[in-house]
């Protein structure tokens, strides 16, 4: 164990506002090759549990006794969430600016988290280990959860809250990704083959419903504004089945390579992938069937699966990112045909950077677009997948009119065990 407590201090004590934890760990346990599947997960628990436990552990000595005692409180935690009271978490687990800058649902949460608040609910979700989520090729979709073992299905998260557009926990369990599946197995997922031949990616499950949000149909022309290393890309690609053109852009070079090497490994082609730096000059004068702006945003949706982040954010990174945001809506927009889709979507659940962005550009830009809504909620004549034409049925215990689905929509990690996730979507008028 106290091997366990050095390896961990070691990894912590180089992680830094500029090096974050993840990407640290990962270079990490790459110079470890030697460790087994079981000893990398137990390094990746202690680093992240440290983080989640910060504010409880830092004055416990040493950084090895720190280790200890955050994996001690974790496992308290995880026996009892109750255990760790709702105040102390309010007091701790966050920075203290985070909860007035986040509107939290007044309707209460699944039934899951029965006897709390949501932002009780919300607290106690950033203090358990975040699951890992799989994107199966849709071709593969039936098989593959059963060669690799330990795959579990997007269970339904039901709930008798009614629908509006700033809680839609009545709705979830109409948020289907239907390729997506929880690993709860001991595999080194990306040693084995089938990851190797491209068969899945490892994207969580919120990212996976930000593509099936943009419903890109085969043969469209569609716009990943920021790629990043081209998760949200390949998902398209996927849902297109691989034909039609996807131009995948982002500021940074090295994103680019990485995602050509994802792609190549997961067999897509239909994409061109180039640099751009958001600004008013686009990389091309095509018109779109569909722009995706997953923007750059302060992550606050990630803080469970990356808890090093709690203490990096700040304010001023919400308001500088929100400026940056709501920029870039208004240079791509205009790359969009005459009924195309707008898609905005950012893993934070900060008000400025959600819902403040989609209602200040709706109210600029209502000459030229419309909130449309979403097709997880929508009838049959938006028809797609999840619960569309496209996949051969349609829900319609959750189907609505367009004129009463919401077209902004927040996923609460304590409502689905996954990021959180804002979601909001406009079609150009003509």
């Amino acid at each position: 164990m106290s091997a366990l407590f050095q390896r961990a201090a070691l990894i912590i004590d180089q992680i830094t506002p500029d090096h974050p934890a993840d990407s640290v760990l990962r270079r990490a346990l790459g110079e470890l090759r030697h460790l087994s599947p079981a000893e990398r997960r137990d390094i990746s628990h202690a680093v992240f549990s440290y983080h989640r436990w910060l504010r409880w552990v830092e004055e416990s000595g040493p950084r090895t006794a720190q280790v200890a005692a955050a994996l001690e409180l974790q496992r308290r935690f995880d026996a009892d969430p109750a255990s760790i009271k709702i105040e102390a978490l309010a007091a701790r687990a966050v920075p203290g600016w985070v909860l007035d800058a986040i509107d939290f649902p007044d309707a209460p949460p699944a039934p899951a988290n029965a006897g709390v608040s949501a932002r009780a609910a919300w607290l106690r979700s950033l203090q358990t280990p975040a699951p890992l989520w799989l994107r199966v090729q849709r071709e593969f979709a039936d098989k593959l959860p059963r060669a690799l073992g330990h795959c579990e299905p997007q269970p339904p998260v039901p709930s008798a809250s009614p629908p509006s557009s700033a809680n839609l926990a009545s709705f979830y369990s109409a948020l289907r990704a239907p390729t997506a599946f929880r690993y709860t197995g001991p595999k080194d997922l990306y040693r084995t083959d089938e990851f190797k031949q491209g068969l899945f990616e490892i994207q969580d499950l919120a990212s996976q419903l930000v593509g099936h949000a943009c419903n890109p149909q085969p043969g469209e022309t569609w716009w990943d504004t920021c790629c990043g290393e081209g998760g949200k890309t390949l998902h398209l690609s996927d849902l297109m089945d691989n034909r039609g053109l996807i131009w995948a852009t982002d500021r940074h070079t090295g994103r680019l390579a990485t995602l050509r090497k994802r792609a190549a490994r997961a067999h897509a082609y239909n994409y061109r992938a180039v640099t751009w730096n958001g600004g008013p000059f686009l990389p091309t004068k095509t018109k779109f069937d569909g722009i995706l702006i997953d923007a750059p945003c302060s992550g606050t949706g990630t803080w469970q699966r990356n808890p090093h982040a709690r203490w990096t954010t700040t304010q001023d990174d919400v308001s500088e990112l929100a400026e940056i945001q709501l920029q870039l809506l208004n240079h791509a927009s205009p790359a969009l045909k005459p009924g195309g889709r707008l898609i905005y979507a950012v893993c934070t659940l900060t008000r400025a950077e959600t819902t403040a962005i989609a209602n200040a550009f709706t109210a600029a830009r209502t000459a030229d677009f419309e909130p449309v809504a979403l097709p997880f909620f929508s009838n049959a004549e938006n028809s797609g997948e999840p619960g569309g034409a496209r996949s051969g049925k349609t829900d319609t215990a959750h189907a609505t009119s367009s004129a009463t689905a919401p077209s902004q929509l927040t996923l609460w990690p304590h409502e689905h065990n996954a990021n959180g996730m804002f979601i909001a979507a406009w079609r150009r008028r003509g």
